[in-house]
C-alpha cells in the first residue's frame, strides 16, 4: 500500500523539477545577451576617461554608456 503511494509522490516531484527547470534556463538566456554600447557622438575630454561603464544603468540620468577612444563611459546626452 505505501508502495502505491509512493509512486505517484515521486512523479509529482520529478515533474515539478523539470517544470522549474525550464524557467531557471530561460531566465539565464535573457540575462547573457550583452548590452549595446554605440560609439559616442562627442570627442570626450580626458577627465570623462574616469567614469568606466559597462551598460546605460550604471550612469546618472541624462548620461549613456558609449564607446571611446579610452574605453566605455559615462557621457551626457545634451
Amino acid at each position: 500500500m505505501r508502495a502505491q503511494a509512493l509512486l505517484p509522490i515521486l512523479l509529482l516531484c520529478v515533474l515539478l523539477l523539470q517544470a522549474r527547470g525550464r524557467q531557471h534556463s530561460q531566465k539565464t538566456n535573457q540575462k547573457q545577451q550583452p548590452p549595446e554600447i554605440k560609439q559616442c557622438e562627442k570627442r570626450p575630454k580626458i577627465y570623462m576617461c574616469k567614469i568606466p561603464c559597462t551598460d546605460d544603468r550604471e550612469c546618472q540620468a541624462n548620461n549613456i554608456c558609449c564607446s571611446t577612444f579610452c574605453g566605455n563611459i559615462c557621457m551626457n546626452v545634451l
